[in-house]
């Protein structure tokens, strides 16, 4: 890191509306920390350009690869990424220094006239680009005794949110935590539990990235981590990796803190002075149709370490593609 602190720190980051918010507030925390300027870089990644569905062009990795190439190129000196876009490999040269608090991980149902999901009228229309979330909501539906279609849709908040405006869709699902961070959190008309639809694995994280070589930046990014979400998302990608599977498989993975209960862990004040003993972490491999779901949870200690936290996600796997994870994982179209 250059030691001259009038020298602005070069943030990389998507030039959507979203991205930008999010590294808005990680720009922030880093001038606060190191008395530095730092300047957001815009740059164009393959995934805002394309108008495929991101199960078609390989989903994971596709809003990361130019954010990743600049940093290699030494056009910025740090990236924010959305934690669940981050393919699970790590390059040997770059490192994820800082995973900052998490947001609400949860799905989000936008619907029309303020509908919940069981209030949505059978045969409801329901926008998702998402395959994980897909197979949980056929699956939710079928446990209420009603047919959802779901519709295929990509683009921003905006666009989204339109097509149940416009009266195209009777709702829309979304990452709560993306519609917080660009302040339309009370757009949502239900906050889906994790109970019945668990969120993608990182969902809700940020991943702050930058050159493995840069140790001062390293420390400097590091005042950023919260060590239970980043345990709490290691064990998540670890079940991702291990049951092979990228944003384009039908795979949804949640690891929260006992004995928290979920409301807890999302700004409640109650939650100030509570003991956290234990870890759970739960995840699902489901059919696309919503007819046959493999989901499982695996409780332990909060894991002190990387590899602890590693190893919660893979013993979780194996046990689900003992139960016949492993069948389901090639349904990976819409």
């Amino acid at each position: 890191m250059n030691p001259r602190l009038d020298q602005p720190l070069r943030l990389g980051t998507r030039r959507s509306k979203l991205a930008m918010s999010q590294s808005g507030h990680v720009a922030d925390a880093v001038r606060a920390v190191t008395g530095r300027p730092v300047e957001l870089v815009e740059i164009t990644t393959y995934g805002d350009v394309s108008r495929e569905h991101l199960a078609q062009i390989g989903g994971t990795g596709v809003f990361v690869t130019a954010l990743r190439d600049a940093l290699l190129r030494g056009e910025v000196d740090f990236a924010v990424h959305s934690l669940k876009d981050l393919p699970t490999g790590q390059p040997d040269d770059l490192v994820i220094a800082a995973v900052p608090l998490r947001e609400d991980p949860r799905d989000a149902l936008v619907a029309r006239d303020g509908l919940t999901f069981e209030q949505l009228p059978e045969g409801a229309r329901i926008g998702t680009g998402s395959p994980r979330r897909v197979a949980q909501l056929n699956h939710l539906a079928l446990s209420l005794g009603k047919r959802i279609e779901t519709v295929a849709i990509r683009g921003n908040v905006d666009t989204r949110i339109g097509f149940v405006r416009d009266g195209e869709l009777d709702a829309v699902v979304l990452a709560a935590a993306g519609l917080n961070r660009i302040g339309r959190g009370d757009e949502a008309t239900e906050l889906l539990p994790v109970d019945g639809v668990l969120p993608a694995p990182g969902q809700g994280a940020l991943a702050v990235e930058c050159l493995a070589s840069d140790a001062d930046l390293i420390a400097a990014l590091g005042e950023l981590d919260d060590p239970c979400t980043r345990a709490a998302v290691t064990a998540e990608r670890s079940l991702l990796a291990a049951l092979e599977a990228g944003c384009s498989a039908p795979v949804g993975a949640f690891a929260d803190l006992l004995p928290l209960s979920a409301p807890l862990e999302w700004g409640d004040p109650l939650a100030d002075g509570q003991i956290v003993n234990e870890m759970r972490l739960r995840g699902v491999v489901g059919t696309l149709d919503g007819s046959t779901l493999v989901q499982l949870s695996t409780t332990g200690p909060v894991p002190q370490s990387y590899d602890e936290a590693m190893a919660l996600g893979r013993e979780l796997a194996d046990e689900m593609l003992a139960k016949g994870a492993a069948g389901l994982m090639g349904e990976r179209s819409l």
